[in-house]
C-alpha cells in the first residue's frame, strides 16, 4: 500500500527563523556522508554459492501452432544463446488449461476403441518435434487462474455430458477413506440470492453420502481463509440412490452467493465408458446441477444460467477425470516443443534440464513412461516437476499431495534416484491460503508438507519450486522496483515458516516482472527489475532461477500495454529485429557479474546507504567472489532522475579491517543513457538499443564509481 505524503506550510517568527537558518548553515558546512556500498567479507558471513550455468536459467513453454520448428532452428537457437542463460525449465501450459498432455503423440489408449486414458510410448523411434494438449470432456470448472477458456459441463444445458472427479483421488489409489479426499463442486451465483433447494442430475458413479453447504465469507476463491463452508439445516443426504433428485435443504429461503456439494461416499457404479476399466467406476459424477428455490406451488425455480460457453454461471470442481478422446486435441491453443527437438537443438548446451510431468489431469503410468523415454534417449535431466500451479487450479493441498505421492512412486519404479520438484506455485508474494481444515489451518503449503510427512514421503520433495510474478501488470510503476528485494526474500521466508526443511533448496522455475505483458517490460524498468530480483534471490540462498521466456515471440497487448515476456523484438514470422531491455540485463547477469563457467561463485552480503527521502533504497548491491579471483559487484541504481557516485568498501568485521579494489577495475553499465524504448503499439522499438558501456576505472580507497541514471552496473576487479 503506497501512501501520499502530506505537506504543511509553517510560519516562523523572525527569532525562530534566524535559529532555523543558522542551523541549516551549520549543517551545510559539515562534510556530507559519502555514498557508499559496503560488502561484508567477514569469514563465515557468505550467504550462498552458485554456478551460473546451473543457477541462471530460462524457461520454455507452449508456443503458437506450427512455430516450434522455426523457433528451435539453428539461427534462432544461436540468437537465444547470446543471452547467456544456462539451464532450461520446461513449462507445462496444458496443466493450466485443464488439458491432458500427450508429451508423445504416439501412444496407447486404455479403451480398445482408441479413447480413455492415454500413455505415451516410451520406446517410439520417431523424433518428437511437438506435442499437444487435449481438452477434457468431463470438466467441471468454468475457469481458473490458469485459463479463461473452456467451460463446465455441470451447467452446459446438456444432460448427455457429465463432470467426473479424478479416479486417482479415490480410496482405491489413495489408500484412505473417501471422506479424507472428498469430491466437491460449488456454484457462484454472482451475488447473494435467496435459495432453499437444489436439483442434482446424478450420473454414474454418484454420491451416496453428501452435504449441501454455503460459504460464510465474502469469497471462497479470493479470500479462502476468511470464512467456512457450513451445511444447510437440511443439507445432509445419506444413502442416496442417484438419478435426478431435488433436495430442499432449508425450510425457509436463505441469502447466499456460493453453494457447495461435498461428496464423501461413492456408489462405485460405472459411467458411460463401461466397466472394463475400473477407473470408470471410481469417484463422483454429475450430469447437470440446478440451484434455486421452491415457489408457492412447490415448483422448483432455477437461478443458474445453463449454456455451453464461458457465459454460464461459474462452477468449480475439486478435480477432473483425465479420460478423453483423440477429437479433443487443442490445436487452437498452440503446441508444446517436443523433447527431441529441444534436447537436440543445442539450446541445452548439455546442461541438465528441469522437465515436467502432467499430474492434475493425467495418470501416473503416462508420467512413468515419459521418464522411461527420457532415460532411453540419454537426455540429461536435473529435476522432474510434478504438475504446475495447483493453487491456481484450486486444488486442495491434501489432494495434490496424494497425487504427488502416487506419481513419485510410479516415477521411482523407473528410476529410484531421480530428483523430484514441486508444488510449483503461482507467482505470489504471500502465503497461499486455503479453506480451513478441522484444525483451522489455512496454510496450503504447510498442509501439503504435513501430508507428505505423515505418509512417509518427505524424501520425495527434493527441491521446492515456485513461480515469481511480483507485480500487477495493469498498474506497473517505477516505484515497484523498490519492493522487489523484499518481495522475493519475503516469500522465501514464508515457505520456510510453513515448514520447508532447511535441507530442501528452493528454485524459481518461472519468473518475470508480472503475470501479463506491459510496456514496462520493454523499458529500462524491466531490465533493472531482472537484475535486482536475481541478485536478491541468490543472496537469500536460492538455488536456481529461470527467466520466462527464452523463445523469441511477437509482442502482444496485455493490460499494461504492448510488450513481450521475452528478450527480443520480432516480427510475426519470429525474425529478430533487435534486443530488448531484459536481454541486456540477462547478459549483465550471465556474462559480466558472473563468470560464464560451471564453477563455484561465492555470494557475500552487500548494501548501500543511498536512499530517498521516504526511506526507499535507491541503490541495491549484490556481491560475488568469482572463480577467477575477481570480486564482482552488481549495482542497481533505481533513481530515474540522477546518477550516483559511490565508494566501495569490503569490510571484515572479524578484525575490523577495510579493503578496496586494487589495480584496474572493469565497469560495465546499462540503463536509460543507452537504451530508450519508443512505444508504438505492436511496432514499438528501441533507439538507442544498447549495448552496455564498458570502461576501465582505478581501484583504491576513496575512489568513486559513477552509477548512471536508472542503470545496472557491474564493478569487477581484484581486492587487496
Amino acid at each position: 500500500m503506497k501512501t501520499r505524503s502530506t505537506h504543511r506550510v509553517q510560519f516562523f517568527c523572525p527569532r525562530v527563523l534566524n535559529r532555523f537558518t543558522t542551523a541549516a548553515i551549520v549543517l551545510l558546512a559539515l562534510p556530507l556522508l559519502a555514498q557508499q556500498v559496503t560488502v561484508d567479507v567477514t569469514p563465515g558471513h557468505s550467504t550462498n554459492t552458485f554456478s551460473p550455468l546451473r543457477a541462471l536459467g530460462a524457461g520454455i513453454d507452449r508456443d503458437p501452432l506450427n512455430s516450434v520448428q522455426t523457433l528451435y532452428d539453428p539461427s534462432h537457437v544461436a540468437t537465444m544463446l547470446t543471452a547467456g542463460w544456462g539451464p532450461i525449465s520446461y513449462r507445462l501450459n496444458t496443466e493450466l488449461s485443464i488439458q491432458a498432455w500427450h508429451w508423445n503423440p504416439v501412444g496407447s489408449w486404455s479403451d480398445p476403441a482408441g479413447q480413455g486414458y492415454f500413455v505415451g510410448d516410451a520406446h517410439s523411434s520417431g523424433e518428437l518435434k511437438r506435442s499437444f494438449g487435449y481438452n477434457l470432456p468431463h470438466r467441471g470448472t468454468t475457469s481458473n487462474y490458469g485459463t479463461s477458456g473452456g467451460y463446465s459441463v455441470l451447467d452446459d444445458g446438456d444432460l448427455t455430458t457429465y463432470w467426473k472427479s479424478d479416479p486417482y483421488l479415490d480410496q482405491t489409489y489413495t489408500g484412505e477413506d473417501n471422506s479424507l479426499h472428498p469430491g466437491w463442486i460449488f456454484i457462484d451465483l454472482g451475488g447473494q440470492k435467496s435459495v432453499d433447494a437444489m436439483q442434482i442430475a446424478w450420473a454414474n458413479p454418484y454420491a451416496t453420502d453428501y452435504q449441501i453447504q454455503y460459504w460464510t465469507g465474502s469469497d471462497p476463491i479470493g479470500s479462502p481463509a476468511n470464512g467456512n463452508w457450513v451445511t444447510f439445516p437440511n443439507g445432509t443426504v445419506t444413502g442416496g440412490q442417484g438419478g435426478t433428485v431435488t433436495v430442499q435443504f432449508s425450510q425457509s429461503e436463505m441469502k447466499v452467493e456460493f453453494v457447495r456439494v461435498l461428496m464423501t461416499a461413492s456408489s462405485n457404479t460405472c459411467d458411460t465408458h463401461g466397466s472394463a476399466d475400473h477407473r470408470n467406476c471410481l469417484g463422483f459424477s454429475i450430469n447437470e446441477v440446478y440451484l434455486g428455490y421452491l415457489d408457492s406451488n412447490n415448483r422448483f425455480v432455477d437461478l443458474i444460467h445453463h449454456s455451453p460457453d464461458p457465459n454460464q454461471t461459474l462452477t468449480y470442481a475439486s478435480s477432473i477425470d483425465s479420460w478423453h478422446t483423440p477429437n479433443e486435441i487443442a490445436t487452437d491453443d498452440g503446441e508444446q516443443p517436443g523433447f527431441d527437438l529441444v534436447f537436440r537443438s543445442g539450446l541445452t548446451r548439455g546442461i541438465p534440464m528441469t522437465i515436467p510431468v502432467a499430474m492434475l489431469y493425467d495418470n501416473p503410468d503416462n508420467a512413468a513412461s515419459e521418464i522411461a523415454f527420457i532415460k532411453s534417449r540419454g537426455y540429461a535431466v536435473r529435476y522432474i516437476e510434478l504438475g504446475e500451479e495447483p493453487d491456481g487450479q484450486f486444488v486442495l493441498p491434501e489432494d495434490d499431495a496424494a497425487l504427488y505421492i502416487q506419481w513419485a512412486d510410479a516415477i521411482h519404479k523407473v528410476d529410484p534416484t531421480i530428483q523430484l520438484a514441486g508444488p510449483v506455485f503461482e507467482g505470489v508474494n504471500s502465503d497461499i491460503q486455503v479453506w480451513p481444515n478441522a484444525q483451522g489451518n489455512v496454510s496450503w503449503f504447510n498442509r501439503f508438507l504435513r501430508y507428505l510427512h505423515s505418509h512417509g514421503h518427505d524424501k520425495d520433495l527434493n527441491v521446492m519450486t515456485f513461480e515469481h510474478y511480483p507485480f500487477d501488470p495493469c498498474n506497473l510503476q517505477w516505484q515497484d522496483l523498490y519492493y522487489e528485494p523484499q518481495a522475493v526474500t519475503g516469500i522465501m521466508k514464508t515457505w520456510r515458516r510453513d515448514g520447508l526443511p532447511p535441507s530442501v533448496p528452493m528454485q524459481i522455475t518461472e519468473s518475470n516482472l508480472a503475470f501479463d505483458t506491459a510496456t514496462a517490460y520493454m523499458q529500462p524498468v524491466g531490465a533493472l527489475w531482472l537484475a535486482d530480483y536475481a541478485g536478491a534471490f541468490l543472496t537469500a540462498g536460492g538455488q536456481a532461477l529461470y527467466y520466462y521466456q527464452w523463445e523469441p515471440l511477437p509482442m502482444y497487448q496485455g493490460c499494461g500495454g504492448w510488450g513481450t515476456f521475452g528478450m527480443f523484438n520480432v516480427d510475426q514470422n519470429y525474425n529478430v529485429s533487435q534486443d530488448t531491455a531484459q536481454f541486456f540485463a540477462a547478459q549483465m547477469l550471465t556474462q559480466e557479474w558472473s563468470d560464464p563457467v560451471d564453477k563455484t561463485h561465492t555470494v557475500f552480503p552487500a548494501a548501500s546507504n543511498i536512499t530517498d527521502g521516504q526511506g526507499h533504497v535507491l541503490v541495491t548491491a549484490y556481491s560475488a567472489l568469482r572463480p577467477d579471483g575477481q570480486w564482482s559487484l552488481l549495482l542497481v541504481n533505481k533513481d530515474q532522475f540522477s546518477p550516483h557516485p559511490v565508494q566501495v568498501d569490503f569490510h571484515n568485521a572479524q578484525n575490523n579491517t577495510d579493503h578496496y579494489f586494487n589495480g584496474d577495475v572493469t565497469q560495465i553499465s546499462f540503463g536509460a543513457d543507452n537504451y530508450v524504448w519508443h512505444p508504438n503499439g505492436q511496432n514499438g522499438y528501441a533507439n538507442p538499443d544498447g549495448p552496455a558501456t564498458t570502461s576501465d576505472q582505478p581501484g583504491g580507497m576513496g575512489v568513486e564509481y559513477t552509477l548512471p541514471t536508472a542503470s545496472i552496473t557491474v564493478l569487477r576487479g581484484k581486492v587487496q
